[in-house]
């Protein structure tokens, strides 16, 4: 039972953290469980089929091959998990009506995104045990916030934009490029000081982070 506190709470606490800069029209609590939920579950059924249909077509079986580890980190789970999260955002969050601000965009993308981190969190905890749980309270899980940030913003203008696809596209394309950075530098840990890169990157995604959730509240039309 602490275990699974452990690997849950650092997930509650940026659901809380995010709610919070939802400032100006707060989302239905239901919606956002629902959303979550999809993430939790969904999200990972399609990441595991994505993974299993890679590994027939793009079977990778060098793990000291820095371009394997490229194309793993990248290609492999940045895209499956990050589309495996759009999906949800795109073809449920997206469509309702309560989601009328660009600001929501973040807010769901998140909830799919802490949903995803809590599923997955919770294995490798438990398999880790309390050092996994507190090494990915401050790693891996603001790191699929951020990566759901960064999508969210941009399918939050999409939203209300012409160019729906493009900005859709963006956000799924942007979370990409950052979780296999993220990924490819704690993959090639077999070259000394290479994991350092995982934390540039995270800093880096939590700095853009802050920042597109300043200006969506800024442009918030409930202001």
């Amino acid at each position: 039972m602490n275990l699974l506190l452990f690997a849950v709470a650092p997930v509650f606490i940026i659901i809380l953290y995010i709610y919070y800069k939802d400032k100006y029209e707060k989302e239905p609590k239901r919606l956002l469980f629902y959303n979550f939920l999809l993430g939790a579950v969904v999200s990972i059924i399609i990441t595991t089929l994505l993974y299993y249909i890679f590994d027939i077509i793009l079977p990778l079986q060098n793990e000291t091959s820095v371009f394997q580890q490229f194309v793993k980190a990248f290609f492999v789970v940045g895209l499956c998990e990050e589309f495996s999260k759009y999906v949800i955002v795109r073809y449920y969050a997206q469509k309702n009506a309560e989601f009328n601000e660009p600001f929501d965009g973040i807010v769901y993308a998140v909830m799919v995104s802490m949903g995803f981190a809590a599923t997955e969190n919770i294995f490798y905890v438990l398999e880790g045990g309390i050092q996994t749980a507190i090494l990915r309270a401050f790693t891996a899980v603001p790191a699929h916030a951020t990566f759901g940030i960064l999508m969210g913003y941009y399918m939050g203008k999409a939203k209300f934009s012409k160019n729906k696809t493009i900005l859709n596209l963006s956000g799924l394309f942007l979370a990409i490029i950052f979780h296999g950075a993220y990924d490819f530098f704690l993959f090639i840990d077999f070259i000394p000081g290479i994991w350092i890169g995982a934390f540039v990157s995270l800093i880096i995604g939590i700095v853009l982070s802050k920042k597109a959730i300043k200006r969506h509240q800024e442009r918030s039309s409930f202001k």
